[in-house]
């Protein structure tokens, strides 16, 4: 700090460059994690604000400290003063029922058709899989799965109208 008084910008930028990870890690165990960088930069530039008032006969690490401590109680003060939402018990939350009673519905419609009809439509309808995995995975031809398909939907269909002429 003394060389930086004297007017030598190198090693100046050089004193910055090693105090900022002192000071990130003094203020990474103080305060929020959101609030560090801000407090480093606040700290660095009192730093440059205050070098004339660094007296070189003494240590420089406990005024570099004292600075540090004060940034940090203006931080907590700026943190009381700072308006802070309360929470309500009704928080919104996305409601799932429609999701999980059609996924319900859907598989009881699926457990009346025939298990081959009832995979190829999962595997194919459901997850996405092409005729040609379907078929792989179930050892049924490619033709079988296709007609599988079309014969389960038809089942399928059936089945939807007559619940709903029953309600």
């Amino acid at each position: 700090m003394a060389a930086a008084q004297s007017g030598n910008a190198a090693v100046y930028r050089r004193l910055l460059g090693e105090i900022d990870p002192w000071l990130h890690r003094y203020f990474v165990r103080r305060l929020p994690p959101a609030m560090v960088d801000d407090a480093v930069q606040d700290t660095l530039l009192a730093v440059h604000e205050k070098r004339h008032t660094y007296e070189p006969s003494r240590p420089f690490e406990p005024w570099l400290g004292a600075i540090a401590r004060y940034k940090w109680i203006d931080r907590l003060r700026a943190m009381k003063s700072s308006r802070t939402e309360e929470l309500t018990t009704d928080i919104a939350i996305p409601d799932h029922e429609d999701a999980v009673t059609s996924a319900r519905s859907l598989e009881r419609l699926l457990d009346e058709l025939k298990p081959a009809q009832a995979d190829v439509i999962r595997l194919v309808k459901l997850q996405g899989l092409s005729i040609q995995e379907a078929s792989s995975r179930t050892g049924q031809t490619m033709s079988l799965v296709k007609v599988n398909i079309h014969r389960g939907l038809g089942r399928l269909s059936s089945l939807v109208r007559k619940r709903a002429d029953v309600e």
